[in-house]
């Protein structure tokens, strides 16, 4: 028996996805028949961006009979509805066909407290109207052909008509950006809040998702017949996790480190609400079907550093450098160990030529480590014993009390 399309092997040929994800976002796609646009930007995080990619993605996920929901979630707090229920109707620029951006009543400063940026931020963005698909690609058109028009511009070797001509071209084309990206503001907003509680601020979060927004209305190509939000959902949220690698931690970890420990904390914190206890390295190694050294590595990695500046107690006083021993000599004992090295080489220099070449060998003095009695041998061309016998009657030379008497003080 022929096996059906969604028992097809889940096989994708797009260099930079690791398999495991790939084959856990198939898994979850067979049970649920969709998957979501976000889950499909995380498997592709570490691939350049660009619609060939979502083309590729989208026919390896047909085959198996999986679709990508691409479907906006807009939270009730800026639902674009405007209060009275009734949806507006949308204002159109008489030239172009570009929807101007509708915020109604500007939101004054007695409407919010003082300070609440971030809700001030959902309500200005609630009042933009959302965009249905063939305004998406008309704006989409205007924006490519505003960037083309910009680029003969700076070519050059255009007359007075053509260039006033071409400059309007750039104008819609900014006018069009302008009005696509406002459109997806929500967008944005509902993907950074995934991300809240890793380090970044809930408002950092959304203005660099703003910045991946832009770049994908940049780079969005409307003639391949996709949805904008689903091009748009991979940069948003590259540029989110990205600002959480540069940003959350006082070391700089690689993004592609950051999924992999969030995975493991994830992991850490499930096996701790069923067992009750902390895992062992095997115990995740098992879970996450990972080689033990790598948990080991991601372990480690998923320390962060303490300031030595960090409070210690309920008092105001005492602080966490203050309970670190310091293994830096001082001042004193610097000058006390030079003197020491000083005397050392005096009584060093009292002694015959091999006899020196073997105390030195031995204790290592001005060497990287000690040298064994064979080493010592075999570098003097003589007999470990012989060796021996040197070094004994040289270190009773050097205990005579006229000899000790010249440290006794760096005894004290």
């Amino acid at each position: 028996m022929e096996p059906r399309e969604d028992e097809s092997p889940a096989v994708l040929a797009l260099p930079g996805v690791v398999d495991h994800d790939w084959q856990a976002l198939v898994a979850r796609g067979r049970t649920q028949g969709f998957v979501h646009a976000e889950d499909v930007a995380h498997v592709v995080r570490d691939v350049e961006l660009t619609t060939d990619v979502l083309i590729s993605v989208s026919d390896a996920l047909a085959k198996l009979g999986i679709e990508i929901d691409d479907a906006v979630e807009v939270d009730a707090d800026h639902d674009a509805t405007p209060a009275s229920g009734r949806r507006r109707r949308r204002q159109m620029d008489d030239t172009a066909g570009i929807p101007r951006v509708n915020r109604g009543r500007r939101t004054t400063s007695g409407d919010v407290t003082a300070g609440d940026g971030m809700r001030m931020y959902l309500q200005e963005i609630g009042r933009v109207d959302l965009l249905n698909a063939d305004e998406e690609r008309h704006l989409a058109r205007l924006v490519a052909e505003g960037i083309e028009a910009a680029a003969t511009i700076d070519a050059g070797a255009v007359d007075d008509t053509e260039r006033r001509q071409l400059l309007r071209q750039v104008s819609r084309g900014q006018r069009a950006r302008h009005a696509l990206t406002q459109a997806n503001l929500r967008l944005v907003v509902s993907i950074a809040k995934r991300y809240t509680n890793r380090g970044v601020q809930l408002l950092d979060l959304i203005q660099e998702g703003n910045l991946g927004l832009m770049k994908a209305v940049e780079k969005f190509d409307y003639a391949k017949g996709f949805k904008f939000s689903t091009y748009a959902t991979w940069w948003i949220r590259q540029a989110v996790t990205r600002s959480i690698a540069d940003q959350s931690r006082t070391i700089r970890i690689p993004v592609h480190m950051v999924e992999h420990l969030n995975r493991l904390l994830r992991g850490r914190r499930e096996f701790l609400q069923e067992f009750r206890r902390e895992p062992t390295v095997p115990e995740l190694a098992e879970s996450l079907h990972m080689p033990e050294d790598r948990v080991s590595e991601l372990l480690r990695w998923s320390q962060e550093p303490l300031s030595l500046d960090s409070p210690v107690g309920d008092g105001d006083d005492a602080e966490l450098g203050d309970f670190v021993a310091d293994d830096v000599a001082g001042p004193a004992s610097q000058v006390e160990v030079l003197d020491l090295e000083s005397k050392i080489v005096e009584l060093l220099d009292s002694l015959g030529e091999r006899e020196r070449e073997i105390v030195q060998m031995r204790f290592g003095l001005g060497l990287d480590r000690p040298r064994t009695l064979e080493e010592v041998g075999a570098e003097l061309g003589v007999t470990r014993e012989r060796i021996r016998q040197i070094e004994a009657k040289t270190l009773a030379r050097l205990r005579s009390p006229l000899m000790a008497e010249r440290l006794r003080e760096f005894l004290q």
